[in-house]
């Protein structure tokens, strides 16, 4: 990673915080984050002290910072990311009526599943997503929908950084992923068993675009004990066919969303 040019003015170091995020880097150290912004020390510090208070930035308890809820709120407001969500509520409400199980829209960003949308009612299962939240592709539905899909290049990516055991039930084979992802597109689904979560189960599917582009994902979340994917995947499969249709007429796009799932 070159050293950037240091920026002159406080906002102009304030978007170098937030830019260093955009290189790929899904946590960065205190350093990293100043060596990628070209600042010195003692002004990311005291910079990103104050971004993280504010929620724009987030501290995890090994000390590294990512990007906080509350930019991800404000970047999930773009226009294209809004039009999708817009177009995927009235789905998504229609879903969870059939099931009353927890409903998710996620797109792949930066080698996670970022959650565009999510309902959930007072009888589902409790669920550790929120609007805004990055989750681990290889651990949860949504993601292995959009890992599945997503280009070689970038599934490889994902497989050789590491996948960590978030359940004793999280796939964390590489070779094992790579199986269960060509079975995700072969059958047009994702299941997940108890490994994002114990004790909650989910079913996902793909969101196309008018040319076939995987753009989204969309899920169910129940109780690992009650997730018949009799009784799910049928309402899950005819949501996603009636979004991507509405998607292909309606919706512009997002570049972004279309490269990583391209």
């Amino acid at each position: 990673m070159v050293e950037r040019t240091r920026p002159p003015s406080v906002a102009g170091k304030v978007m170098a915080i937030l830019d260093a995020f955009a290189d790929g880097g899904v946590r960065l150290t205190l350093s990293e984050i100043c060596r990628r912004a070209g600042l010195p020390p003692a002004t990311g510090h005291r910079l990103v002290g104050e971004l993280a208070a504010g929620d724009f930035l987030e501290r995890a308890p090994d000390g590294t910072y990512r990007v906080g809820t509350r930019l991800w709120r404000i970047g999930t407001r773009a226009g294209a990311v809004t039009g999708l969500r817009e177009l995927a509520l009235p789905h998504m409400e229609d879903l969870y009526e059939a099931t009353h199980d927890n409903v998710q829209l996620a797109v792949l960003r930066d080698g996670s599943a970022l959650y565009l949308e999510r309902l959930r009612g007072t009888r589902s299962v409790p669920i550790v997503t929120h609007v805004g939240a990055a989750l681990p592709l290889h651990a949860t539905g949504v993601g292995k929908v959009l890992l599945a899909f997503a280009p070689e290049r970038e599934r490889e990516a994902v497989l050789a950084a590491g996948l960590p055991a978030l359940t004793p039930r999280t796939i964390t084979d590489p070779e094992r992923l790579r199986r269960c992802l060509a079975e995700v597109r072969r059958d047009g689904y994702a299941v997940t068993r108890d490994e994002m979560t114990i004790g909650a189960a989910s079913v996902a599917a793909p969101v196309r675009a008018a040319d076939g582009t995987v753009v989204a994902a969309l899920s169910l979340v129940a109780r690992t004990r009650s997730a018949d994917l009799r009784r799910l995947l049928p309402p899950l499969t005819t949501a996603a066919r009636a979004l991507s249709r509405d998607v292909a007429v309606h919706w512009r796009g997002d570049p972004a969303v279309r490269r990583d799932s391209a």
